[in-house]
């Protein structure tokens, strides 16, 4: 790491601008400010899940090497033009998503969030990461975005749904399912 951050605020985002990675400013509310913000916020949200006591060891070695990822990702958001997240990471979120669901039970219904904190928080980054998705896509209508970048996001929005059912089991014994047939 380069210099280390003796003060903390500095003013200059006073004016509503902010630097980029490569010492370019723009809006705070600029398209790529607001992918990286987002990445940021999914990646403080699975911090939340990772305080959660007796999150199972397996669910948060994979969380805690995914932040680590995630603050990669957020910083090649940050730099325009460069590459951090590679195909084999996105390869290994699906390796370990098939890992988590092979023992769960097929899905007949919609789930709804909850089953227990640690599982309602993940079901919270799910949707975070879901609209960083969202942000790095509109970013790529506008500026080149690495490939990977949104696939990583679709992956690891889909593993935080299947972390979801197992810490919901973990947790509460069950998941929580929607009721169609509910009658109102």
């Amino acid at each position: 790491m380069g210099n280390r951050l003796s003060r903390i605020y500095t003013r200059t985002g006073d004016d509503g601008t902010t630097g980029l990675g490569d010492g370019a400013r723009v809006r705070k509310d600029h398209v790529r400010v607001e992918a990286y913000g987002t990445v940021d916020e999914a990646n403080s949200a699975i911090g939340v899940i990772l305080s959660v006591p007796g999150v199972p060891a397996e669910v948060a070695r994979c969380l805690t090497e995914i932040q680590h990822d995630l603050f990669d990702l957020g910083g090649e958001l940050c730099i325009p033009g460069t590459k951090a997240i590679k195909a084999e990471q996105i390869d290994q979120l699906e390796k370990v998503l098939d890992q988590f669901n092979e023992p769960l039970p097929a899905l007949k219904d919609f789930i709804l969030p909850g089953g227990g904190p640690a599982a309602a928080y993940c079901h919270l980054a799910r949707t975070i990461v879901r609209r960083a998705e969202r942000c790095v896509w509109t970013l790529a209508g506008s500026e080149q975005v690495n490939v990977e970048v949104p696939k990583y996001l679709n992956r690891l929005s889909d593993l935080l749904f299947v972390i979801a059912r197992v810490l919901a089991r973990h947790e509460h014994g069950s998941e929580v399912l929607w009721r169609h047939d509910r009658g109102r």
